[in-house]
């Protein structure tokens, strides 16, 4: 894993002294430590170390013939670059730790890099531009840009609708037309009408909408929402909205099912035959009318349970005939907005007056129409001197005027690239124009491996608002996938873990299939890990069974030991390879859903022992989410040189509902410290002590326990800050831990962006984050002065700046 110096060097001076490192030759119990310069190039490493084996030990080894990985894990230090360019290296001097590396042999090292991977560059189909169709079927194909008729859509008839027939339910069906979160026109509807016993009824009635079909963007869906009126509640904010769209007065209008289409098909073709669509079951709950009715974020598969899901037919109506109408090519837009060009008439750009409006315009704030026309006119400034605002500028493109397409498809020709993040932001729903999605990804194409998988759980997530899975964003995963045996490893358990949601079951496996069959050598890595799932899955289930603490305890061994698993990386983190699973110091945690402490042991002879937590029964995706945000956060302040010492350790979801997550060895919750120095009780969090006499027990030296607080100190500021960012609520003294080195971290995170518990309709948080009076005590150093806490106030504010300047992006 290769990370930049350049940002380690801001908050730690490492060429001020040298390092130490210990090597051990594989097979072999001695060990030689060398003290070199965090600059010095692996190679010369080795050499340094054969040459003190052969006067030492008398063997003469020739350096090409050896590599060094890191001692216990499966990262090489290979390549051109200096040890301090090493995440292992900057851990371990960041930790105050000897990094230990272990040479190996290169013909003992299994090749990770397949032989017959077909290059997808050249397995991309590229697909013909419309100029080159209609020089071979001129007769056959017609612009939608011609067709200046008004869009329709018929409903014919909807079937097998989930509602109480006896209840003489009237139900009516809302139509709209979207682009991303957008809605292009104003929504149209049939009128209500009484169920039948059956739950289906025949419609037969056209739609038409208030825009042409020449001005429908090639990336927008049909939105259709089932509804039942409902006349038991009343709302005069609802009885407007209604009498807006001609809904009958004093009802609400309670959603039953929704489904969602595209216009045209992934061929770039204007749809124009019938077709049924399964429908989604929608909330309970009762919903005034508004855009928030439909679902414009739902995917546009159809629901796959056919058997129990309403059904509704439509025929989309036919514009031209025995002609297919097809949308223009990138070509054709790009040569239509250099004609709007040549007429359009600029005027003088203020520049003061674009910063104001740029900064005033936060991209998550909807942007008022007069400063969305100013900012598109100010188009080719921004492209010149502020590239990097193309995300807010692409949210004042008017997708309903196929001119305004035209003008945004065509400035992304001469678009320079951005930056990491704000190409991220352009994978949000929001975008759904396939040319600024692809832009996106272009952008992210140098990116380094390690960035990559910093961001892979967002893209991976990007999928689901790709309208057909022959994008460039899967191309892309799928690319440096085969090209990273890590990212693929990453991507293969992401992909694996939402197989049981039913909208992208289809699309996910049809991924993991591609993945696996263009890289045949790590099926059996996968498989391994698979058959070790399934053994702690089992054991997990038995355990369940046997309230009896000792009797769970005895079942897990019993288990476990039954046909065991071994010679398996671990999911958590593929770079462990272990050999098998020691049985005698697993154990079931205290815990509703039994989680299993589980101790993997190290392949390497001894390394430390794997240790992870494995759940079942909890969903870890949000976890997985909170945890990689909070990388995301120290990265961003270590590029700007504060290091708050952050923890956020590894965790991973496997399955539905099942995973695993790293422990954090050394290290205890708070409940359980108050409890060991006898402070648990009500009025606990007020209390003080307690914490800096546990760090004092662990650090006895006055220099240990100094370092100590200033790891408290430093993560404190750094998860006040993210917790309070992230909205991570439920922050009980259960769900915080602290390092025996003074490093505090949390954990459990199934509370954050403001969903939060709530008692009797009263909401339990009452603060924005934990700062208890023991936590002060400790920043104090157990005194009363100030000092140490204005500081630890400082450290808040600065890491608060860095962060707010890219808050919008990440979010």
């Amino acid at each position: 894993r290769i990370v930049s110096k350049d940002a380690f060097k801001k908050y730690f001076n490492y060429t001020k002294r040298d390092i130490v490192v210990t090597i051990k030759f594989n097979h072999l119990d001695n060990k030689i430590s060398l003290s070199v310069s965090p600059e010095t190039y692996p190679e010369l490493l080795l050499e340094k170390y054969l040459e003190k084996m052969a006067n030492r030990l008398n063997i003469r080894e020739n350096v090409d013939n050896y590599v060094m990985k890191v001692y216990g894990q499966d990262e090489y230090l290979i390549g051109n670059y200096q040890l301090i360019e090493f995440q292992y290296i900057q851990e371990a001097i960041s930790n105050d730790v000897i990094p230990v590396l272990l040479v190996v042999k290169k013909s003992d090292i299994g090749t990770t890099v397949e032989d017959d991977i077909d290059n997808i560059n050249h397995s991309e189909n590229k697909k013909p531009s419309f100029s080159t169709l209609t020089l071979r079927k001129k007769n056959k194909y017609k612009s939608a840009w011609s067709t200046k008729d008004m869009f329709k859509v018929t409903l014919n008839t909807i079937t097998g609708i989930n509602c109480d027939t006896k209840r003489n339910v009237e139900v009516g069906i809302l139509v709209s037309i979207f682009h991303g979160g957008k809605s292009l026109c104003e929504a149209q509807k049939i009128d209500e009408r009484t169920i039948e016993d059956t739950g289906q009824f025949d419609i037969h009635e056209t739609l038409v909408f208030n825009i042409e079909v020449c001005n429908i963007p090639k990336n927008a869906k049909l939105c259709f929402v089932l509804y039942e009126v409902n006349r038991n509640s009343k709302s005069n904010k609802t009885k407007k909205l209604k009498e807006s769209l001609n809904v009958k007065q004093d009802c609400y209008l309670n959603p039953l099912a929704w489904a969602n289409t595209t216009i045209y098909d992934f061929k770039n073709l204007l749809k124009m035959d019938a077709m049924s669509l399964y429908m989604w079951n929608s909330t309970e709950d009762t919903m005034s009318l508004s855009d928030d009715i439909f679902h414009p974020l739902g995917t546009v598969v159809s629901n796959p349970d056919t058997k129990y899901a309403t059904t509704l037919t439509i025929q989309f109506d036919n514009y031209s005939g025995e002609q297919t109408i097809i949308y223009p090519s990138v070509e054709a837009l790009v040569n239509h907005a250099k004609s709007l060009k040549e007429k359009e008439t600029y005027e003088d750009v203020n520049k003061p007056d674009c910063a104001k409006l740029i900064l005033e315009n936060d991209s998550l704030y909807e942007v008022h129409d007069q400063d969305r026309t100013k900012l598109w006119k100010s188009r080719y400034h921004f492209l010149k001197h502020q590239p990097d605002v193309l995300p807010k500028l692409l949210h004042c493109v008017d997708w309903e005027r196929k001119d305004a397409v035209s003008e945004a498809v065509a400035i992304l020709q001469e678009w320079p690239l951005l930056p990491t993040e704000k190409a991220l932001e352009l994978l949000d729903y929001a975008y759904a124009n396939q040319e600024v999605r692809g832009f996106a990804v272009m952008c992210l194409r140098d990116v380094s491996d390690e960035y990559l998988q910093l961001y892979l759980l967002q893209l991976v997530q990007a999928i689901k608002h790709e309208l057909f899975l022959d994008c460039d964003l899967v191309k892309f995963l799928l690319k440096r996938a085969l090209q990273n045996r890590k990212i693929g490893h990453y991507l293969f358990w992401h992909l694996r873990s939402e197989m049981q949601v039913p909208s992208v079951s289809v699309r996910f496996g049809l991924i993991l299939e591609a993945y696996c069959r263009g890289s045949w050598s790590h099926i059996s890595d996968l498989s391994q890990q698979l058959e070790c799932l399934e053994k702690l899955k089992s054991s997990s289930e038995i355990v369940k069974q046997n309230k009896d603490k000792e009797k769970a305890k005895a079942a897990l061994k019993n288990n476990l030991e039954g046909d065991p698993v071994k010679n398996f990386r671990s999911p958590l983190d593929p770079s462990f390879r272990c050999k098998n699973i020691r049985v005698e110091k697993c154990r079931v945690m205290d815990s509703k859903m039994k989680p299993l402490w589980i101790v993997f042991e190290n392949a390497d002879e001894f390394a430390q022992d794997v240790y992870i937590i494995f759940k079942n029964g909890d969903d870890l995706r949000q976890d997985m989410l909170t945890l990689q945000m909070l990388r995301i956060m120290d990265k961003i302040w270590k590029k700007e040189g504060l290091d708050l010492r952050m923890n956020p350790y590894n965790c991973i979801s496997l399955e539905y509902r099942i995973g695993m997550i790293e422990v954090v060895l050394n290290a205890e919750t708070i409940a359980n410290i108050q409890k060991e120095k006898g402070t648990f009780t009500v009025s606990s969090a007020f209390r003080k002590g307690s914490l800096l006499a546990w760090l004092k027990d662990h650090n006895n030296t006055e220099a240990q326990l100094r370092k100590a607080i200033t790891e408290f100190t430093l993560s404190c500021a750094g998860y006040c800050v993210a917790t309070y960012v992230l909205g991570v609520a439920d922050r009980h003294s259960d769900n915080i831990m602290i390092k025996k080195t003074g490093q505090l971290f949390h954990i459990d995170f199934g509370h954050i962006l403001g969903h939060f518990k709530e008692k009797f309709g009263f909401k339990r948080e009452r603060v924005p984050f934990v700062l208890t009076h023991d936590f002060v005590h400790v920043i104090n150093k157990g005194q009363k002065n100030n000092l140490e806490f204005k500081m630890f106030q400082e450290y808040c504010e600065k890491v608060s700046c860095c962060f707010s300047d890219g808050i919008s992006s990440q979010v």
